[in-house]
């Protein structure tokens, strides 16, 4: 049987440094696949949208705090594709042209790229495609509804014969609206050829919009108010529609298939939720030096490889934040977004505690990441650590973090910290590439970690027992935090400056597991074998319905802030 030719649609796509459609994590997570999909040459296409701003330029003002700036991006490597279309969009026709990424520029699979921002629209229609994840309402949903509806369109007309269409979270259902008005309504034919990915338990990440804007906004591509409410209620939502209208669902990791089964169990008519675990593409995201040092079972090589990688990571730092880092000192690096569950500010909770490592040239700790540009408590959040920053020893915080800095620091980093509140992270991909690069995975219990971290042999993890129990946030804070610190203390330090063969067996042993099974071409024949192909699809398995307590989202108040002055 061949392969189905499948169309990904995803709000961002991270390809390169130089292409600005992407934000954070989902963005190279979609980036890894394109690169597999292209190395294996499987029959697929990638849809994402041409942001004239990208996400936003993040960088430190002349009063010493974060900044937002929107800087206009142009390229001269993208394909014309002569292609174009129109949508109903809050009442005007909204004209969407389509460019490519040839596969040869950077070993992609055929990636389209959509904007609204041409000649002979409006302005407000022109502003659709300015900014990626735009905080006005109504022009995220026009976002949604030409990315969706759209796409479709734009594929068609390319001639692209797709038997399915993967929705890469639920930015993209108007494209399974588009095929329901297609079809004339026949929602069994629409979910012969839709699957989805779910990312997040967080509420938040679940977008949630009321029908009769959506209705205006062209989001349902012209099928009936009745038609929507039926599939995603009145205060629509995304996720539940998707749920219903595709053939499978996929989470993306292990626990997350667990949690996302109990988190929908109560969706009526949904669509099985399978767990196909998130990956990195190996080729992208590997320095050949590293991979080579490890090849060469020479410890020795493989701690002078990563002790030159640190030396051109601390250039940087210097160059940024004016602080010389010494390649001898072990160096934590905490990295992703900056959302309120994600924790950044964990490792310093204990202020007498850290400061004696970081005064004693034990430690170093670099933040890098980007929040929300509306999130007020994430930038609150990046000023906070910036701030404080200044006032300790051996502690940076770098603005910028894009694909360039994010491969630096993971080439550059000797623990590679992740601190979400389990059980929030989905799935995390930073620490697979990081691992790649010898960098040793220190994380709390959640996401891929369950599956990919193995305490004492690649990594460590942050467990103790009762660890899901029902306490409060601020109790839970403090035991994460102790658990953390007594692992740094107790035994990251002692291994890495008194044991350097087991420093360096732990780096093998986290560059092999994540060749091995944290590689996107895994991933991509993963998703080929168990969502694509028109195989015999039975209801999820009873290890999938597994009881899994989630708990609300959590909302950090002043208590969080007055702990880390």
């Amino acid at each position: 049987m061949s392969l189905p030719n499948v169309a990904y649609f995803s709000m961002e796509i991270a390809i390169d440094q130089s292409l600005k459609t992407y934000s954070g994590g989902l963005g190279f997570l979609a980036g890894s696949h394109m690169l597999s999909a292209g190395y294996l040459q499987m029959p697929m296409v990638g849809v994402t949208m041409l942001w004239s701003f990208g996400y936003y330029d993040q960088r430190i003002g002349s009063d010493g705090q974060v900044e937002v700036a929107y800087i206009r991006k142009y390229y001269d490597y993208l394909i014309d594709t002569g292609v174009s279309t129109t949508v109903d969009v809050f009442g005007e026709k909204v004209k969407v042209k389509a460019f490519k990424v040839a596969p040869e520029l950077f070993g992609t699979c055929p990636v389209y790229l959509l904007t609204t921002d041409i000649d002979g629209n409006s302005d407000w229609a022109k502003s659709i495609s300015h900014k990626l994840y735009d905080g006005n309402e109504k022009i995220r949903i026009a976002q949604e509804t030409v990315l969706g509806v759209a796409g479709v369109r734009i594929l068609q007309a390319l001639q692209y014969n797709f038997q399915v269409i993967h929705l890469n979270e639920g930015h993209a259902l108007p494209a399974a609206f588009e095929l329901l008005r297609q079809y004339n309504g026949d929602l069994n034919a629409v979910k012969k050829m839709t699957v989805f990915t779910t990312h997040t338990p967080v509420a938040a990440g679940n977008e949630v919009h009321w029908v009769d804007t959506l209705l205006e906004g062209g989001f349902f591509a012209g099928n009936s108010r009745e038609t929507a409410v039926q599939l995603g209620g009145e205060n629509f939502s995304l996720t539940v529609a998707a749920l219903r209208m595709s053939r499978l669902a996929n989470a993306v990791s292990q626990l997350h298939g667990l949690v996302s089964n109990k988190m929908w169990e109560w969706v009526e008519g949904r669509c099985p939720i399978r767990a196909i675990t998130n990956a990195v593409n190996l080729n992208y995201w590997q320095d050949k030096r590293i991979k080579d040092a490890e090849a060469s079972n020479e410890p020795e090589r493989l701690l002078a490889v990563k002790r030159e990688m640190k030396a051109e990571l601390f250039q940087y730092v210097a160059n940024v934040a004016g602080k010389r880092f010494d390649p001898n000192v072990l160096t934590i690096t905490w990295a992703r977004r900056f959302a309120d569950y994600k924790r950044a500010w964990l490792i310093l909770m204990d202020n007498d505690r850290i400061t004696k490592l970081l005064d004693a040239n034990k430690v170093q700790i670099i933040f890098a990441g980007k929040f929300h540009p509306d999130d007020v408590m994430g930038k609150e959040m990046f000023n906070k650590l910036l701030n404080r920053s200044h006032t300790l020893k051996n502690v940076v915080v770098l603005p910028g973090y894009e694909l360039e800095l994010s491969g630096m620091l993971k080439r550059g980093s000797d623990i590679w910290l992740n601190t979400p509140l389990r059980p929030f992270e989905a799935s995390g991909t930073s620490g697979m590439s990081a691992n790649m690069n010898g960098a040793l995975h220190l994380s709390i219990y959640d996401g891929w970690t369950v599956e990919g971290t193995f305490d004492g042999i690649n990594g460590y993890t942050v467990e103790y027992p009762g660890l899901d129990d029902e306490m409060p946030w601020e109790e839970r804070h403090w035991k994460d935090h102790k658990c953390l610190m007594d692992i740094i203390e107790n035994r990251i330090l002692p291994t890495y400056y008194e044991n350097k063969q087991e420093w360096a067996r732990l780096m093998r042993q986290a560059i092999r597991t994540s060749e091995a099974y944290f590689n996107s071409d895994r991933m991509v024949i993963e998703y080929y074998n168990r969502l694509y192909k028109p195989i015999a699809h039975d209801d999820v398995g009873s290890e999938d319905k597994k009881e899994m307590k989630i708990m609300e989202a959590p909302t950090f108040d002043a208590w969080t802030f007055s702990n880390i002055k």
